[in-house]
């Protein structure tokens, strides 16, 4: 059965859908009968095309040819630090030039060609760019000795044109030449269409676009570029493999009809995070080195923390739907009532619409008692979750939610917002609060933290350990073995699927 994975999620961030991404690439590539190869595409650039997908036309070209159209893939996928105006016009022509290419080629019903990406000379760089913020170095050999597919054309891009196309009536997605496979998986509703004979399963994280489109950036596109993808999916007959029951659930209620196509396969939780053994005393110096760069409008970061600190600890992108600012509040609270010295530890990169929020926190950062970390590898994270009086989880919205579990896996303490996929995921494992009483939160805080609450946390910490086994690979993997075993080839013929 031969695979082909989206890696564009595993060019990002560390944690979250990219985290997730790598660790599901890593253990398909493992299975026993599956050939897995990774589609390498960007967000917003136009990539060069590799090599030619035929053997006899790759087998044609000079040494020297193929390594000069390797090493252009990888500078297209790398913006200059610096470019010159010349590249910028290049840049932009490629933009326009390409993406009407593609569109051109879907209306004449021609597929778009996947160039071929030989690592042999380029391990280094596929290491780096797509495995290495997550995986092991043992992974190495395993994931870089097999050749991956380009599309060129970004995914914004094919975005963009079907919902251009579609102002002049119908939406326009351009099918991939994906005869040599038997399944794609893409990480998102995907921008495209697949050869027949290829069957696309979706890994659905989340309906937040369809359904609180109040809450993400650049909104119209956004919620529009979502349902569009997600429609032709649909409509093409993709089978969805859901991060939680909660988002199916939420699929279903915009698209009933997928019902019989969509399964429930939660996320993995990466083995960088278990009970860390390591006493407090290193929690100081992880806050001193990892603070955020001074921030626009804080006249300076306030005083360095000495010695042992109780925190509150919450590990999440600064956006509006995170709840951050109910947070801030229900801290504040307890900080003026019955702790007093209670730290706020915050992980995690600023996102959309952010300046509202620091805005509120600005006072505290300058003044101290609030932290701001970036850039926390896990050895280090796990340390947080393990020392935190409690690892906070009160957004409005999730798919999933992978700190909180994150938190269990260490022996941390979760309080969480009250919401259909918290229960799901965490179960018992959590204290529940409403999202939008900063009182009612507090409340929910102090009922773990209190110096008597000691047989609650044991209990909270047992069943967190019990809950998390729920997302390791081991009982995940199985789930996808037997997803694929159905879609692919013998499992069509079994079950009479085309």
């Amino acid at each position: 059965m031969r695979v082909l994975l989206e890696l564009r999620p595993a060019l990002d961030g560390h944690a979250g859908i990219p985290q997730e991404t790598r660790l599901l690439f890593r253990e398909l590539r493992g299975l026993p009968g599956v050939e897995m190869q990774g589609l390498i595409q960007s967000s917003n650039r136009v990539l060069s095309r590799g090599l030619p997908g035929g053997a006899a036309a790759r087998e044609a070209l000079s040494s020297h040819q193929r390594i000069d159209r390797l090493s252009r893939v990888v500078v297209s996928l790398q913006a200059s630090s610096k470019p010159s105006r010349t590249e910028r016009l290049a840049a932009a022509l490629q933009l326009t030039v390409k993406p009407a290419m593609m569109l051109g080629r879907a209306l004449l019903g021609r597929p778009v060609p996947l160039g071929v990406f030989d690592p042999g000379l380029f391990r280094d760089f596929v290491w780096r760019a797509f495995f290495s913020k997550t995986l092991s170095h043992e992974d190495f050999n395993l994931l870089t000795s097999m050749p991956f597919r380009v599309a060129q054309v970004p995914w914004s891009a094919a975005h963009a044109g079907a919902l251009l196309t579609g102002k002049l009536g119908h939406h326009l997605y351009a099918r991939l030449d994906t005869h040599d496979f038997d399944i794609l998986i893409a990480e998102t509703p995907y921008p495209g269409r697949v050869s027949r004979g290829t069957q696309m399963v979706v890994r659905y994280h989340d309906a937040i676009p369809l359904l609180m489109p109040h809450t993400i950036s650049d909104r119209a596109y956004h919620r529009a570029s979502h349902f569009q993808a997600l429609r032709r999916n649909v409509k093409d007959g993709a089978w969805f493999a859901c991060v939680s029951e909660t988002t199916r659930q939420d699929l279903l209620s915009v698209f009933p009809e997928a019902a019989k196509r969509s399964v429930t396969i939660h996320n993995v939780i990466s083995e960088s995070y278990f009970p860390e053994e390591r006493d407090a005393t290193a929690i100081p110096e992880i806050i001193k080195i990892r603070r955020q760069a001074p921030l626009k409008g804080v006249p300076a970061l306030g005083p360095r923390v000495q010695g042992p600190v109780e925190y509150l600890l919450m590990v999440s992108t600064i956006e509006p739907r995170k709840n951050h600012l109910t947070l801030l509040a229900a801290w504040e609270q307890l900080r003026a009532t019955t702790r007093p010295g209670l730290e706020l530890v915050l992980v995690g990169a600023l996102g959309w619409e952010h300046k509202a929020i620091l805005r509120k926190m600005r006072p505290w950062l300058a003044g101290g008692g609030l932290h701001m970390l970036e850039e926390v590898p896990s050895s280090e994270l796990r340390l947080l979750y393990r020392h935190a009086l409690a690892t906070v989880c009160p957004s409005f919205g999730e798919g999933f939610d992978f700190s909180g579990v994150e938190a269990m896996r260490c022996g941390g303490i979760v309080v969480a917002s009250d919401i259909p996929v918290h229960r799901e995921v965490f179960g018992d494992a959590a204290e529940y609060c409403t999202p939008y009483s900063q009182d009612l939160m507090a409340s929910a805080i102090a009922t773990v933290i209190d110096p008597a609450a000691g047989s609650r946390r044991v209990a909270l910490r047992d069943e967190g350990q019990r809950m998390a086994r729920r997302y390791s690979m081991d009982a995940v993997l199985p789930q996808w073995q037997q997803l694929l075993e159905t879609l692919g080839p013998s499992g069509r013929i079994r079950t009479g699927a085309r």
